[in-house]
């Protein structure tokens, strides 16, 4: 028996983001306006992690495009750093050898 794959439509997938941006943003502007502190922070908690949920899925989408890209022209990289000049990492220098000072007696 196979399980059934429901899939929202392009422009439901790629506007979900902005929604929960949008909700989240709502949900902030409407807590800072409450009287009561119990009120602001049922709706401000939740509506900063929304806001959160959008930032993250809108960098993760990203990410994972711009992965899928490389993989999709794996020269691109090449291409891209081709003018760039390799930098040596710095390296941490030992303290100089410091010996007291002789008396003159050996």
């Amino acid at each position: 028996m196979s399980v059934p794959r429901h899939r929202l439509s392009r422009p439901v997938y790629e506007g979900l983001p902005w929604i929960y941006l949008l909700g989240g943003l709502l949900a902030l502007i409407a807590s800072y306006f409450q009287n009561s502190p119990a009120l602001s922070l049922v709706l401000g908690l939740p509506g900063f992690m929304v806001l959160l949920a959008g930032v993250v899925v809108l960098l993760r989408r990203r990410g994972y495009r711009r992965l899928r890209a490389q993989y999709d022209a794996p020269d691109a990289l090449d291409e891209a750093t081709a003018g760039m000049v390799p930098t040596a990492m710095p390296v941490a220098h030992a303290a100089p050898d410091v010996t007291p000072p002789s008396n003159g007696a050996a």
